[in-house]
Order: C-alpha cells, then sequence, then structure tokens
C-alpha cells in the first residue's frame, strides 16, 4: 500500500510548477529591472557624451579643451560606482527574493517528510525499530546539512557585500582624487 493517494501526489505537483512559475517570475522580474537599469544608462550616457563632446568642441584653445575633459574625469567615475551598486541592488535583491521562495519550499517539503515519517513509525509493524530510528536520524542529518548550507550561503552573502562596500568606497575616493590631478594637467 502506497502511503500517497492520487490527489496527494497531484497536490504535490501543482505546489511544485506554481513554486516553479513563482521563482521563473523573481527571476524576470530581475532581469527586467537590470535591462531597465541598462537602457537608463545607455540614454545618460549617450545624452552627456554628446554634451562634453559640444564642451570640448567649444573649447577655443588646447587649455579649455583640457579643462573641460579634466571635468569629465570623477562624474564619470561616480556615474560607474553609482551603476555597479545599482546592479549590486538588483543582483541581491532579486538573490534575497529567490532565497525565501526556496526557503518556503523547503520548510514546507520538510513539514511533509516529518509528517510522513511520524506516519510511517506510528504504523510500522513490531521489530522495525531500527528502520524508524535510521529514517528519522537520515530526515535530521538532511536538515542539519540544508541548515549549513543555509548559514554558510548567508555568511557568503555578507562577506560579497562588505567587499562591495569596500570597493565601491575605494573606487569613489580613487575619482576624487583623480578629478584634481587631471584639472591641473
Amino acid at each position: 500500500m502506497s502511503p500517497f493517494t492520487p490527489e496527494q501526489f497531484a497536490a504535490a505537483q501543482k505546489s511544485n510548477v506554481s513554486h516553479l512559475f513563482a521563482l521563473t517570475n523573481t527571476a524576470f522580474e530581475g532581469f527586467q529591472k537590470l535591462t531597465e537599469l541598462n537602457l537608463q544608462a545607455l540614454r545618460t550616457t549617450l545624452a552627456e557624451g554628446q554634451v562634453n563632446v559640444e564642451a570640448v568642441l567649444a573649447g577655443k584653445d588646447l587649455r579649455e579643451v583640457f579643462a573641460a575633459q579634466g571635468t569629465l574625469a570623477q562624474p564619470a567615475a561616480e556615474k560607474a560606482v553609482a551603476y555597479a551598486r545599482h546592479v549590486y541592488e538588483i543582483a541581491s535583491n532579486t538573490q534575497a527574493e529567490l532565497s525565501k521562495a526556496v526557503e518556503a519550499q523547503y520548510e514546507q517539503h520538510n513539514r511533509n517528510v516529518q509528517a510522513f515519517v511520524d506516519t510511517f513509525v506510528k504504523n510500522a509493524p513490531a521489530g522495525s525499530e531500527a528502520l524508524t530510528a535510521l529514517l528519522q536520524s537520515g530526515v535530521a542529518a538532511a536538515n542539519t546539512t540544508y541548515q549549513s548550507f543555509q548559514d554558510a550561503a548567508k555568511q557568503t552573502a555578507e562577506v560579497a557585500k562588505a567587499n562591495f562596500a569596500k570597493t565601491a568606497a575605494a573606487a569613489s575616493a580613487t575619482a576624487a582624487n583623480a578629478t584634481p590631478r587631471a584639472a591641473k594637467a
């Protein structure tokens, strides 16, 4: 006799398909936000490029041309850092949403497995204590392993976030230092 009824199996499959579509939609929304950011960056770059070329061409002598070029270094670096920050935010927000969905799915799956194990243990024939103990310890080990992976993933995300913040600060400082040097040249 199977522990699952056809209705339970169908409900599980329906739930899995629903979760798959939810994950796909979340990933697509992240991709859409990234595409919109890229289009906006391209629009802004083209418009600013036109203004910058016009400013350089408007220079009457070499000094004015260099002065116009020197004012471009810091804003370009700051915009690159801001762009990278936006990309990181989109990626980390999308990853966080995906993680929440996967974690919720895992918790539901874990509850289902635990209910199955409890039912199996309750209805196990006499003499199957070793098998039921093995089944229970297997579920406990799987939960411990999952929790270890989850903790490692969170720690990795925190390290990546800290490294990104340090890199962004260093890039901003470098851009700020480059502007006065470019203006002097």
